[in-house]
């Protein structure tokens, strides 16, 4: 057997090498934690909805449909896409149909702007997956023990960095 460490020569956990050869290698493992963590939550949303008894869902749907009863009060579709950064009006507006037609949202009015609510069933939908995700997903997150405080300074971060792409992105697509 060797003396050598396990880590050595093994680099910094990426999904593309050749972009982590750069400046800043430790973005690229951010982008890959980032793309791990992505699809788990993904998963665990639509699957959590189902085990909260609701319809199987689109990552999305669950989003909007959380959001429409985030403080009670409703939602136009560009507060939607705005707080949700969605780029693609169409692919919210799908959702909201989705939504609609399973009795979670409702379409309301307030004056001339069209408003997206939520209903009873989508509010008990809510409640109940908020119940399933407290007992599968939240006390197991908390024997990690991570300090609160630095979980919401990782979320900040991650906000923070948006930014940075949504800036970069937007230079592109000027190129």
């Amino acid at each position: 057997m060797s003396d050598i460490p396990l880590k050595s020569g093994v680099g910094p956990v990426v999904s593309s090498a050749h972009l982590a050869n750069s400046s800043l290698p430790a973005l690229s493992e951010v982008e890959f934690a980032i793309t791990m963590m992505g699809q788990a939550f993904h998963r665990w949303m639509t699957r959590c909805m189902i085990a909260a008894g609701g319809p199987a869902m689109s990552p999305l749907e669950v989003l909007i449909v959380h959001l429409v009863h985030h403080r009670d009060r409703p939602k136009t579709l560009a507060e939607v896409c705005l707080i949700l950064n969605i780029e693609d009006t169409h692919l919210a507006n799908y959702a909201i149909r989705k939504l609609t037609t399973a009795n979670l949202v409702r379409a309301g009015r307030q004056g001339k702007e069209k408003t997206i609510e939520i209903t009873e069933d989508g509010a008990a939908l809510c409640r109940r997956y908020g119940e399933v995700r407290e007992a599968l997903l939240v006390q197991s997150a908390s024997q990690l023990g991570y300090d609160p405080s630095d979980l919401s300074k990782m979320a900040s971060l991650m906000r923070t960095l948006s930014g940075s792409y949504d800036q970069a992105s937007r230079a592109a697509a000027a190129l």
